[in-house]
């Protein structure tokens, strides 16, 4: 199979980018403010977190700037699989957090059902389908974990080889479980554009091309300096410059470089990747089954996760997850041509009867990654500014919670979620360089010999877990 064949049309734009459905950009702000709340990123976290502070006080003055386009980052580019665990799996949460491990699962499936009920009360459209995810064995040592996770009054299911064979059709299965009730798949760009459409109906002021480059303490209230987004250094220098004064803000800005120099080093930006196929065909679908529409990720620690869209095309993402020297993000990075023919080549192996099926789409993309590989807050002075960060590839659906937590920390009272463990502890912070390159080049390198020693963990791995930096996907 000649995989560059497959490949030589796709576009570099991100699939659910591409759309004649993109909004028209808003203006960026060029005058002084004062708001009631200012939220600072236009991806996943900061609209849900305008949504529910409108939700919980209509008359509040909310205001959310973005520094390129809403939705153009992490949050337009991703999967689309939004699930109810915010500890990236129940045994990692059970690792770091192990006494409110129940109550953080328990707290996730409210969240995916609050997400699903927003959808519907504000009649967003975003393709979303309740479908649950599949986790493969592609390998005989995965499947006895597999299948000691059966449970199907919790709703996982766990398929031997021959039942999954009748719901999708791949010779490199062995086995999986089907969380069948808490993993839903959703166009992630519509879901940025209909959140954006809600906000602003409800009277959230949304400016994008607004960059924030600097946030401090103004005794009862924040003052927040931002710049119109310039191309260059020489626009850079006129760029017009405003103020905002605000009672409250909440920093959403994930991947990018912290506004608060505490948490600086508690984040590094790996980019992840991922192949769009063209529509198939009904010949095509029939031959590969999938009628149930899941997701699907396989279990080893370098892993693939693919879906279907509306229109039955097939996403097909992860494999490499590549860390830039210093912590950099840039959109050089976003096209990788090595991991687009490796991520082409494991998908006609994972699918042969789709040999000869091009792929329209490719692309890639920086994910926020921390130690503990779930998201964690922290807030500054005096609890008027609240920030999240480090979804690591799980803030589809954790990002509206994480814009609950931050509301709570804002609002100056102690509840429930403010005095979790999860929001009150940090996770550790990366090194600075050369050993954060260092480190994460040696894990990476230990977590490949893991997987082609039947999931076996070395030294090195050891060591990290029981640090509390190890993470088993």
């Amino acid at each position: 199979m000649d995989v560059n064949a497959a490949l030589a049309d796709a576009s570099t734009i991100p699939f659910w980018l591409d759309t004649e459905l993109r909004p028209e950009p808003l203006p960026p702000l060029t005058d002084d403010e004062e708001v009631d709340l200012l939220v600072v990123g236009g991806g996943f976290t900061g609209l849900w977190t305008a949504l529910q502070a409108k939700e919980r006080d209509p008359n509040r003055r909310v205001m959310l700037v973005e520094a390129n386009t809403i939705g153009w980052a992490a949050s337009g580019r991703n999967g689309g699989f939004c699930a109810a665990s915010l500890t990236h799996g129940y045994d990692n949460g059970a690792t770091h957090l192990p006494e409110e491990n129940d109550r953080l699962a328990q707290l996730g499936r409210e969240n995916l059902d609050a997400i699903e009920a927003a959808v519907a009360k504000y009649g967003m459209d975003v393709e979303f389908e309740r479908t649950g995810e599949l986790d493969v064995a592609t390998e005989d040592y995965q499947v006895a974990e597999l299948r000691e996770a059966h449970d199907p009054d919790s709703g996982f299911i766990f398929l031997d080889q021959q039942e999954l064979a009748g719901i999708v059709k791949s010779p490199t299965y062995k086995g999986a479980l089907w969380d069948s009730r808490e993993v839903a798949m959703v166009h992630p760009a519509k879901l940025c554009w209909e959140l954006l459409r809600v906000i602003r109906e409800l009277g959230v002021e949304v400016y994008e091309g607004t960059k924030v480059t600097d946030v401090r303490d103004a005794k009862t209230a924040v003052q927040v300096q931002t710049r119109v987004t310039a191309e260059t250094i020489e626009e850079c220098a006129s760029a017009p410059c405003s103020t905002i004064t605000a009672k409250r803000v909440a920093l959403a800005t994930n991947v990018f470089p912290s506004l608060l120099k505490r948490v600086s080093l508690h984040t590094v930006p790996v980019y992840d990747y991922a192949l769009m196929t063209e529509p198939l065909r009904d010949e095509q679908m029939a031959a590969i089954g999938w009628e149930g529409r899941q997701g699907i990720g396989d279990c080893a620690n370098r892993f693939h996760y693919y879906r279907l869209t509306a229109d039955n095309r097939i996403l097909f993402g992860g494999w490499d997850a590549v860390y830039h020297f210093g912590r950099q993000v840039s959109w050089k990075y976003d096209q990788r041509p090595e991991t687009f023919e490796t991520l082409a080549e494991h998908f006609f192996a994972t699918f042969p009867q789709l040999v000869g099926l091009k792929f329209t789409h490719k692309w890639g993309g920086p994910i926020d990654t921390c130690s503990r590989f779930f998201s964690f807050f922290t807030s500054a002075y005096g609890r008027k500014v609240a920030m999240a960060a480090g979804f690591t590839g799980l803030g589809v659906g954790a990002s509206r919670f994480a814009g609950t937590v931050m509301l709570d920390l804002l609002s100056g009272e102690d509840t429930e979620l403010t005095q979790l463990e999860m929001v009150r502890k940090l996770p550790l912070p990366f090194p600075p360089e050369p050993a954060a390159w260092l480190g994460i080049k040696m894990t990476t390198n230990a977590l490949i010999k893991a997987d082609e020693n039947e999931g076996r963990r070395g030294p090195l791995l050891k060591v990290l877990d029981a640090v509390g930096m190890g993470f088993d996907s």
